[in-house]
């Protein structure tokens, strides 16, 4: 007996047009975004910051504002043990020009 392939052309259909979208749509932040680089100091200074939000403002520094931030967590999941370790260093400088 012949499989009636009629019905599945609709699901056919809105599989390819998703496909089609998410094609398009790598493509455009491929050619938006560049290539990012891995520097070593950065790393380590991540990893060098104690757990919580430490914020400052520098002596040398007018108008300007420095954060950081770190967040380590311990997650279990179905029986999977997961580490959650974010850690984010931030600079907001205001200044006026002339």
């Amino acid at each position: 007996m012949p499989l009636p392939l009629a019905p599945l052309l609709p699901i056919a259909l809105r599989l390819g047009a998703f496909a089609a979208v998410g094609y398009a749509a790598r493509r455009a932040l491929a050619r938006r975004s560049h290539i990012g680089r891995t520097d070593q100091r950065a790393e380590d200074a991540l990893d060098d910051l104690d757990e919580g939000l430490a914020t400052h403002t520098p002596r040398d520094a007018t108008g300007q504002r420095n954060a950081a931030l770190r967040i380590r967590r311990t997650i279990r999941f179905r029986g999977t043990t997961y580490e959650l370790d974010t850690g984010a260093i931030a600079r907001f400088r205001l200044r006026k020009l002339e």
